[in-house]
């Protein structure tokens, strides 16, 4: 491919931007070069802190509209529709890859031959080239109607923006709307304004910066003004631009290019935000934005690099000779200077901070906070926020310094911007602020959901185990710890000066947001700040001063007031809930559905969710205070179901439970661990007939089971205070060498009932089947015709057999049951100790307890007996 021009060997310095979302998105720095390889042509940008790693790598067509925008600054888009700007540092660098980019497409169209080209040589080689009539009034109409036909077609809009800009036809049109204006020709202003319209939705950039030129804006915008969509209305464009109040040269900005481009860009945005708002399409506002944004970044960095311009900037605000008005006009331009800082790139933003900082930018926030001037004090917060968004920490690392110094930290001015300042937006600019400095670098852990408290009972311990997990800074933590020490309780008088007044009829709008404000700041503490302001709040007694809140009339404040409890409660905090509940918070929310009910307006909606939260999380504690305290209360309130589902929750927790079964012997458990007494010769409920098997097993022969029912026996625990005689033996029956030691009258120690009839009870508690009142079967064992001929142990006897049977059964089955032939009647056998004198006759042989005792008693009664 030969090329007239050849392309650039030396590297030229420059930036990448990729258009996303209409925000251009800065890829990176490099060096930038054109290559020829074989019959293509590409444009390569190595990076300039890796060289080995490449931005940008474009191949050159001609139909990619390649347009070079100012002195520095090349845009095209690529096929896959990406629009993407080279802005390079030099305007000779820009030139040399512009005249590179532009042989390639020539040679590329001469290449593809007259019917593809669209190019200018294209154009010149029609037959019937475009013309436009003379500028004139009289041929307005004329004008008006060709360009409505061109513009119809890609081809006819190109062709049309070469030709307005070679013969500068807008320059020609500008004398016409003073001559129109002064015959007073309203059809020749509208036909003038359409004209302007259409010359500017062209979405040619060359088009754009000239419309906004010193001496071509004035008659563009006059022209505008006269739309012929609303023809008995004009707008006033002309004079708001030639207000020259709002242009304020604080300090003289020497450098001329800079300042046409500040006047270029605030006519820009003008043109975009009022005159046409209302017409543009997307091309045209992405063009716009493109130009708005290239030029504040060459003024940013044109500012930000001059040193002697900043030190007289910001010396301004520490000159106490200098006048009020330059003082506000400084502060004025440096927060433009921030807002503009906004759209650009971040390594660009870092820079012009980091400038502004060494020059003393804080001390112009505490300046300007501190200002009587209301205008000063937005400016002063507009800047801290746009700073804090930008990065916190290095706005705590400024304060942290000064807490060090012993000086005044700039919390303290916030604060008292807060506390004092009638403006409702600086309010809220200035609580928004406190909580951003106050944000830990970490995470607050998520409040724990039901099935981790459920694994969790202590949940001051699982809270504090999750706030332990994640690292902490140091300064940081020394920075809110002073924060607590020395800020809180200025930050917070007002909600604790409430103590002093009972009635809340008469707050003011100020004292409204500024509660709401203090409420807001103490939830943010509550999520972030777990311990510390645990701590700082209950010992300013805040929540009852809240809670006050709740009887005011405003009611987004009492909203505020029960997001704070509900904040509080949803942590699911022991210690939370215990000071709730001791200082008795919940009524005045109780009062507040009780007088709301049953209209389901917000302020009844967000109590009822607080009241359904407490159920479904099952927060026991709270169930049981607010049941406890205000039972008639919650009985009333009929038209929602949730707290006849927690009268109902809490009657469960206590153990009172209507539809549960008879309990062992037909006794109902209360929870206290009492019984009753044994309901005479009646039929149990819930006696299960024996089946086939059962029925088997109580014709075999027993002996064989003796053995594995004493180890059974042997292994299983002892309980106190038991019920049952059922599930385990009540006395251990000696062996055959036991036996012959009792002939020659030895005594026989035998456990006590009570063990037995304890681990019996919390058997039959666990496995909740009744057990059937079943008399022991007619056939016994050898060993039980052997003792048949003692009185006192025939009852035993029965028990201890019936026993080593129904553990047999219980455990091949569910339940523990004790079966009888077929053909036997139940009888409930007779009681152990049915007087004084059969007590003292079997105490001779056997003792027996109903009384919980202690292994030591045991042994004492053992030494006795023996």
């Amino acid at each position: 491919m030969a090329l007239v021009v050849p392309p650039p060997n030396d590297k030229k310095r420059v930036k990448v931007y990729e258009l996303r979302n209409n925000d251009w998105f800065d890829r990176g720095t490099g060096f930038c070069t054109g290559r020829l390889q074989g019959d293509e042509s590409k444009i390569y940008v190595e990076s300039e802190d890796q060289p080995e790693r490449m931005l940008l790598e474009t191949r050159i067509t001609k139909d990619d509209g390649y347009q070079k925008q100012q002195d520095t600054l090349i845009v095209w888009t690529e096929m896959d529709r990406t629009d993407m700007a080279l802005s390079f540092q030099e305007a000779e660098g820009c030139a040399a890859i512009w005249d590179f980019v532009s042989q390639v497409q020539q040679h590329l169209m001469a290449m593809a031959g007259p019917d593809d080209a669209l190019s200018d040589d294209g154009m010149d080689n029609f037959s019937n080239p475009l013309a436009l009539p003379r500028p004139e009034l009289s041929n307005l109409d004329d004008i008006s109607s060709l360009m409505r036909t061109v513009i119809a077609t890609p081809q006819g809009r190109d062709s049309l923006s070469k030709l307005v800009i070679s013969e500068d036809y807008i320059r020609k049109l500008v004398p016409l709307v003073t001559m129109a204006e002064d015959l007073e020709s309203l059809d020749d202003l509208h036909h003038l304004c359409n004209i302007m319209k259409m010359l500017v939705l062209l979405n040619d950039t060359q088009i754009i910066e000239h419309v906004v030129t010193d001496d071509v804006v004035m008659g563009v915008v006059g022209a505008l003004e006269y739309d012929p969509d609303f023809p008995t209305h004009k707008a006033n464009h002309r004079r708001y631009l030639k207000d020259r109040s709002k242009f304020k040269e604080v300090v003289p900005i020497q450098d001329l290019a800079i300042k046409k481009k500040i006047h270029s860009t605030w006519r820009l945005l003008y043109l975009k935000d009022v005159v046409l708002a209302r017409i543009l399409d997307d091309p045209t506002f992405s063009v716009l934005n493109s130009l708005i944004f290239f030029n504040q970044v060459d003024i940013v960095s044109h500012l930000q690099g001059n040193t002697t311009f900043l030190e007289e900037l910001f010396g301004i605000i520490d000159d106490p000779n200098a006048a009020h008005a330059r003082k506000k006009d400084a502060v004025s331009f440096i927060q433009t200077c921030c807002a503009i800082a906004k759209n650009i790139q971040a390594p660009g933003r870092q820079t012009l901070y980091a400038n502004f900082i060494q020059n003393g930018l804080l001390r112009v926030i505490n300046f300007a906070l501190l200002n009587g001037d209301s205008s000063i004090r937005v400016a002063g917060t507009d800047i801290l926020v746009a700073m804090i968004d930008h990065d916190a920490s290095m706005v705590r690392a400024y304060i942290f310094r000064s807490i060090q110094d012993s000086k005044r930290p700039l919390t303290d001015t916030l604060i008292e911007l807060l506390l004092i300042e009638n403006d409702l937006g600086v309010k809220a600019q200035a609580a928004d602020a406190i909580k951003v400095l106050l944000e830990p670098q970490q995470p607050p852990p998520p409040p724990p959901n039901a099935e981790t408290m459920a694994r969790n009972s202590n949940n001051a311990e699982f809270l504090s185990k999750l706030r332990g997990n994640a690292p902490s800074n140091p300064q940081i933590d020394s920075f809110i710890q002073n924060f607590y020490d020395n800020s809180a309780n200025k930050l917070f008088k007002p909600l604790k000066d409430l103590e002093k007044r009972k009635l809340l009829v008469n707050l003011t709008l100020q004292e409204v947001s500024l509660f709401h404000h203090l409420i807001e700041i103490l939830m943010f503490l509550i999520r972030y700040h777990l311990f510390r302001s645990k701590i700082f709040i209950f010992q300013e007694g805040l929540p009852a001063r809240i809670a006050q809140l709740l009887a005011c009339l405003h009611k987004h404040l009492q909203l505020t007031a029960l997001k704070f409890f509900r904040t509080c409660i949803g942590l699911q905090d022991d210690y939370y809930i215990q000071q709730m509940t001791k200082n008795f918070l919940f009524e005045p929310i109780l009062n507040i559905v009780y007088d709301t009910m049953p209209r389901d307006n917000l302020l009844n909606s967000v109590c009822l969710e607080l009241f359904e939260f407490v159920k479904r999380e099952n927060v026991k504690a709270v169930i049981t205070h607010v049941v406890e305290n205000y039972r008639e209360k919650l009985e009333r309130i009929t038209y929602v179901d949730t707290f006849q589902s927690l009268i109902l929750r809490y009657d469960q927790m206590q153990g009172y439970n209507p539809d549960a079964d008879s309990a062992l012997f037909g006794q109902d458990h209360d929870g206290n661990g009492q019984r009753t007494s044994v309901n005479g010769n009646q039929r149990w409920q819930g006696v299960k007939e024996m089946d086939a098997a059962e029925e088997a097993y109580f014709n075999t022969s027993d002996d064989e089971d003796e053995l594995a029912n004493k180890k059974v026996s042997s292994k299983r625990p002892s309980m106190a205070n038991g019920i049952s005689p059922l599930a385990k033996s009540l006395v251990d029956y000696p062996d055959d060498e036991e036996e012959s030691s009792e002939a020659t009258g030895e005594v026989i120690e035998r456990r006590p009932v009570e063990r037995m009839n304890a681990q019996a009870a919390e058997e039959n508690s666990k496995s909740r089947i009744p057990v059937a009142n079943t008399p022991p079967p007619e056939r016994l064992s050898e060993k039980r015709r052997r003792e048949e001929d003692e009185e006192e142990e025939d009852e035993l006897g029965k028990l201890s057999t019936s026993k080593r049977r129904s553990s047999s059964i219980s455990s091949t089955s569910s339940g523990i049951s004790i079966g009888s032939s077929s053909g036997n009647v139940l009888r409930r056998k007779k009681a152990f100790i049915s007087s004084s004198k059969d007590a003292a006759a079997s105490n001779d042989k056997i003792r027996i307890s109903l009384a919980g005792r202690t292994p030591d008693e045991g042994d004492t009664k053992r030494d006795e007996g023996g």
